[in-house]
Formats: structure tokens, sequence, C-alpha cells
């Protein structure tokens, strides 16, 4: 990541079930960039990831989404794995804090089942992304236009398929996150 991302805060919203690699990753290029980072999640202490098709390890929580408020971020990341958007898709706070973000037209990354809960913040609509395959139709009847590339952009969104997208993702909001930075600063 050769961005330099010092001083963006970015929120990363994320519960037990999380794919490990897709917030891990994404993380440390985050803050190995100079981007400072946060997980938001349901509740406080940790969260457990999923590692493929176990149970991984586990992630402090910084913030739960309750006490969060979008307004101290500058970007939203969105890790997937099946569980982890299935239940923030359920949370109403958690719902509101995303589309906070796009009502003030802030960078969002979401990869793999990360789209559910775009969906479900009613954010879809009109979007080019991608997302894991299983998600195609769900973003079709959502109003949005679904694409198997290894990253979407699409405005203020970034999308990807799957952990193996994981680099692609992560040099795309990289470039989001500095641009929107270099604009904030202008």
């Amino acid at each position: 990541m050769a961005q330099t991302l010092n001083g963006v805060r970015v929120a990363i919203l994320a519960t037990d079930g999380f794919e490990q690699s897709e917030l891990l990753e994404p993380r440390k290029a985050l803050d190995d960039a100079g981007a400072r980072t946060e997980v938001v999640s349901l509740k406080s202490g940790k969260i457990k990831g999923w590692n493929h098709t176990e149970w991984g390890d586990t992630v402090a929580v910084d913030k739960t989404v309750e006490s969060a408020n979008a307004k101290d971020y500058d970007a939203l990341l969105l890790p997937g794995g099946v569980m982890n958007p299935d239940k923030l898709r359920m949370d109403a706070k958690a719902v509101a804090f995303v589309k906070a973000f796009f009502d003030a037209k802030k960078p969002v990354g979401a990869i793999c089942h990360g789209p559910w809960t775009l969906i479900e913040a009613g954010v879809a609509k009109g979007r080019t992304m991608t997302s894991w395959p299983s998600l195609k139709t769900d973003i079709q009847n959502a109003g949005g236009t679904w694409v198997d590339q290894e990253a979407a952009v699409d405005g203020n969104l970034v999308t990807s398929r799957n952990p193996k997208d994981i680099p692609a993702f992560n040099r795309e909001i990289a470039k989001l996150l500095a641009t929107s930075s270099s604009r904030a600063a202008a």
C-alpha cells in the first residue's frame, strides 16, 4: 500500500464470525499506511473470527456500535464471513451506522458477504458491486449491478469477492482513502 494515510480514521464493523483474513489483512495494510483503525462491534470485549472452515483468532473491540458515531471516522470497512454480516444486518444500530457513512459520502469497503449489510442499509440501488457469488441475486434484487471481478469501485464504494482478492481490495481502498483524504484537506 503505497499511499500515506496518516490521520485517516477507519471503523471496521464486525462481530463474531467475521472472516479472519478479511479483517486482519486489510487492517494491517491500512495501519501500515498510517491510518488508525478501530473495531466497532455489537458487543464489547472480543469478537471471534472464522478462519475458512473453523473458528479462528479473537480481536479486541474498540467500541460498541451503540457508542460509536460515524462522524468520528473517515471511512468504513466491512469484512465478510457468512455469520458476521448476517448478524450485523439484523441489528438496527449497525445498519444505521453503515447508512451514516453513505449519507456523508464517506469511503466504504466491503468484501465477500459484507455487501449484505449494504443491502440492508438500502444503499445498493444503482451501485455496481462485486461479492461472494451467492450474493449476486441479492444485490440485483436490491437494485444494484453485480460484476465478477476482484475489485469493483463505484464512487465511494469498493467491493471484492473473497480472500483471494484482498491484495486488489487493499490497493483500491487505499487509493480511495488517499483521494478522499486529499480532497478533505484541500
